[in-house]
């Protein structure tokens, strides 16, 4: 498998895949930070150029899993990799608890460890939900979004795609968020939000809206 990103969140990952026994031909893309070493703990290769992930979907793994931790990068990298070959895979912590009935956790989804997804959730394409994190019953988490660890997601709650949820955040029963929204670490909301709104406080005040985006 090759994990997009070398940093945080994709160590993240390469604890989850070494738990479970699965990092043979395990390898890292980062094209940003290219001064680092090119072995990730002197272990794991670190691709910088697009050809060398070309050749490896084309010679070893066609797998890859998102290792970065905002919406609209990890939306962006599913779909150039999946162009060059890829198949977007997702990475689930064999500690996370997972509900048995009607859930449907679609392609690239990371959960991490401790996660509890209850029954009747629909997690859609791309999305991690970080560690620690409650999902209640027949809730949607939209594409590509990120929930960041210990945040409380009620029951019967839409959230749209590309959003990020901050860190320790309680989102209210039947509650609807927007596409594209931003809720900073620790508020709580309890009415819906709008698409493009940047969130804020125990109250959930929105104290801005964002440009929509294209991607």
């Amino acid at each position: 498998m090759l994990i997009v990103g070398a940093k945080g969140m994709a160590q993240e990952i390469l604890d989850i895949l070494h738990n479970q026994n699965k990092t043979k031909d395990l390898v890292f893309f980062d094209d940003i930070n290219i001064n680092d070493p090119d072995l990730l703990f002197d272990k794991f290769p670190i691709f910088r150029s697009i050809s060398e992930v070309e050749e490896y979907f084309k010679n070893t793994d066609q797998k890859f899993s998102l290792g970065i931790g905002l919406p609209v990068p990890r939306k962006k990298f599913s779909n150039q990799f999946e162009s060059l070959g890829g198949v977007l895979t997702k990475v689930i912590s064999n500690s996370a608890i997972i509900g048995n009935y009607n859930t449907d956790i679609e392609a690239g989804v990371n959960i991490a460890l401790n996660a509890c997804i209850s029954s009747s959730v629909h997690i859609k394409k791309g999305s991690f939900i970080n560690a620690g994190c409650l999902i209640g019953h027949d809730t949607n988490i939209g594409e590509f979004s990120v929930i960041c660890p210990s945040c409380n997601i009620g029951g019967y709650c839409d959230i749209g795609d590309l959003s990020f949820i901050g860190t320790g955040s309680i989102i209210y029963p039947n509650v609807k968020i927007g596409k594209n929204v931003s809720i900073a670490a620790g508020s709580i909301v309890r009415k819906n939000i709008p698409d493009n709104a940047i969130v804020h406080g125990n109250d959930g005040k929105v104290i801005k809206i964002k440009p929509a985006i294209n991607c």
